[in-house]
């Protein structure tokens, strides 16, 4: 089982399927490894995905100018990414994001709006009052105000995002092998990568789109300066007869000086066991992944149940009036890079390397794909419209 194509991207995620998509329109033959979500993550000896989820917060504002200008591009070409795939992932239900007003200390709502204005997005700043009164599902702190992004926001699936990826890539004559990468031998003129069902696949370059897993020593020549953190989220079920009181609900973010009073919010989200859930997260504390063992074992582990207290906490003074039917928690992990912005850039002559979410890329997996791909096409990458190059970090 062996063949050959231009590019191999490995990562069958968000990151990485954009890629394969933007790498197959441009005519490259591409193929795209990775496997499936598994049935039983308990069990599961494999590797695993941060994208294992029916709702991820999308919205421009932002108080970095890079990531908004990152979620803009993304947002903007979701509809093209529906109509070529067929499939449906995005929810346009708003996002409001709260914290101390403006003129204290405080200044991340003042950068939200810089960038705001920057990209000429609409999202006005409420405050006082008006907040609760816009939003009556929420209350926040005495001196919080909003800024509100009604339009070209919400919230995606990024499981479905995924598959819309994937099945836009193959339209365009990308190959999806949907299987373990074991190895990534590196030659002179062409790199050999193995999946652990013993499939070779010879390409001029690869790109290496592996999340948390991109620690792993069989997928790069060099370590990455990369914090791959444990993750908590909560899952609170909304009872049938209460969903319609939720009509309405924005995706939430609220942010507070310390990080055991941050979080995010979503909306009642449907899932497969064909419940309602509102998903909170906002670990409190971080726990550091040091290597590839560990990611998977943390994925395996069930998560950490006083984190998940925690934000029952945080979830009971946010939506006071919330009565879930049931709660449960899921793992997840984020992987956040030196700079605080994804590494985009060549570890080798011709292995390069696409990750570090920080937690924030989502929502931006297609723009940060389309440069992804942009890299390996070009041979280098010319970040136009960035403060950033996206430079590879190392330990």
């Amino acid at each position: 089982m062996s063949e050959s194509v231009d590019f191999v991207i490995i990562g069958k995620g968000m990151m990485g399927a954009a890629a394969a998509r933007h790498l197959a329109r441009a005519g490259a033959g591409v193929a795209l490894i990775g496997p499936d979500e598994p049935e039983d993550w308990a069990s599961h000896g494999g590797v695993f995905a941060s994208h294992y989820d029916n709702a991820r917060i999308t919205r421009t504002i932002d108080d970095d100018p890079v990531w908004a200008r990152l979620a803009r591009r993304s947002i903007d070409r979701y509809p093209e990414i529906a109509q070529e795939s067929g499939v449906d992932f995005y929810f346009p239900v708003g996002c409001l994001i709260a914290a101390p007003a403006p003129g204290g200390a405080f200044d991340y709502l003042e950068n939200v709006e810089r960038a705001r204005d920057r990209l000429g997005v609409e999202a006005p700043l409420i405050l006082g009052d008006d907040l609760a009164r816009r939003f009556p599902w929420f209350r926040f702190p005495q001196g919080y105000a909003g800024v509100h992004e009604a339009n070209g926001a919400g919230y995606i699936n990024p499981r479905s995002l995924v598959r819309a990826q994937t099945i836009a890539a193959e339209k365009s004559g990308a190959r999806v092998i949907r299987s373990e990468v074991i190895s990534v031998e590196d030659g002179p003129d062409h790199v050999v990568v193995g999946t652990i069902d013993g499939h070779l696949v010879r390409a001029g370059r690869v790109l290496v789109a592996a999340g948390g897993f991109s620690l792993s020593q069989a997928l790069l020549p060099r370590p990455l300066d990369l914090a791959v953190k444990a993750r908590t989220v909560l899952f609170a079920e909304v009872g049938a007869d209460d969903l319609s009181f939720y009509e309405g609900m924005p995706s939430l973010i609220g942010v507070a000086p310390e990080q055991e009073r941050s979080y995010y919010l979503l909306p009642p989200v449907a899932y497969a066991d064909g419940k309602h859930y509102v998903k909170i997260g906002g670990d409190p504390t971080d726990r550091i992944l040091a290597s590839e063992p560990a990611i998977r074992d943390w994925f395996r582990s069930g998560a950490n149940a006083d984190a998940a207290e925690h934000m029952r906490g945080l979830l009971a003074e946010t939506i006071p009036g919330l009565r879930p039917a049931s709660t449960h928690y899921s793992p997840c992990v984020t992987a956040f890079t030196r700079h605080g912005y994804p590494y985009i850039g060549f570890v080798s002559d011709r292995i390069a390397v696409l990750t570090g979410g920080n937690g924030q890329a989502a929502k931006s997996s297609d723009e940060i794909g389309r440069l992804g791909a942009v890299l390996v096409a070009d041979g280098r990458l010319e970040a136009d419209g960035y403060e950033t190059d996206f430079a590879v970090a190392y330990r």
